[in-house]
């Protein structure tokens, strides 16, 4: 299995912590070599292994702010939901 290649550009904040030490953060990643995303996941207090997580892009990450700020309408077509 290859490597991953990985580098935390900025840490932003830490969202929560379970009992093993692991933290939920906020961090602007590099993805293989690749520009950063803001990242939210799972990380081990050593910062060297990680848990599945979600990466979005400045866009994405404006939208869900103004989504949790209640700044947009609800627009989604149900009927194109699963």
């Amino acid at each position: 299995m290859a490597e991953l290649k990985f580098e935390i550009v900025e840490h932003i904040g830490v969202l929560s912590e379970n009992a093993k030490g692991w933290t939920k953060e906020l961090n602007k990643v590099s993805w293989g070599e690749h520009a950063p995303k803001y990242d939210i996941r799972d990380w081990s207090p050593d910062h060297t292994r990680m848990a599945k997580g979600v990466t979005l892009t400045d866009e994405e990450l404006e939208a869900l702010k103004a989504i949790l700020n209640g700044e947009v309408e609800d627009d989604i077509d149900e009927s194109q939901m699963l």
